[in-house]
C-alpha cells in the first residue's frame, strides 16, 4: 500500500477514508501509554548501534501502516524499560493497538508486529 492512500470504510451514504498517518498517530499514542514502553524508535534503524527516541509529537513515525486485503497491518518500533518481561510488554502493545484501531476507526486489524529496538534504564 502506498503511504499516502487511505483505507476505506464503505457505508450506506458513501465511503469514509482514513489515512495511514492518522492510524499511525493513534497507534503511536496507544503504544506510548502502555506500561514499559519508554519511547518509539525510527523504523529501519535496526542495524545502527544508537536508537533514536522520537519526541512525543512524532510518535507516528515509529509505526508502519499497510493495507492487507482491506484490513490494517501494523508494525511498531518501540523502546522498552529495562528489567521488564519483553514478551509481556510486546503482547500488551499488540493487543491494545489492535483494539484501539478497531474501536476508533472501524477498520479490521489483520496483524500487529512489535519490534523492540532497544532497552533503556529509566531514572
Amino acid at each position: 500500500m502506498d503511504e499516502t492512500s487511505g483505507l476505506t470504510i464503505p457505508s450506506d451514504l458513501g465511503r469514509i477514508s482514513v489515512s495511514p498517518a492518522a492510524i499511525a498517530q493513534i497507534v503511536g499514542r496507544v503504544a506510548s501509554e502502555c506500561y514499559g514502553v519508554v519511547g518509539m524508535s525510527l523504523r529501519g534503524r535496526a542495524r545502527e548501534r544508537v536508537t533514536q527516541l522520537l519526541p512525543k509529537g512524532r510518535l507516528g513515525r515509529g509505526v508502519v501502516v499497510r493495507n492487507v486485503d482491506g484490513a490494517v497491518a501494523l508494525e511498531l518500533h518501540v523502546v522498552v524499560a529495562y528489567g521488564l518481561n519483553l514478551a509481556e510488554v510486546a503482547a500488551t502493545v499488540r493487543s491494545r493497538a489492535a483494539y484501539e484501531v478497531e474501536r476508533l476507526t472501524g477498520l479490521k486489524v489483520a496483524s500487529v508486529d512489535v519490534h523492540i529496538h532497544d532497552v533503556k534504564r529509566t531514572a
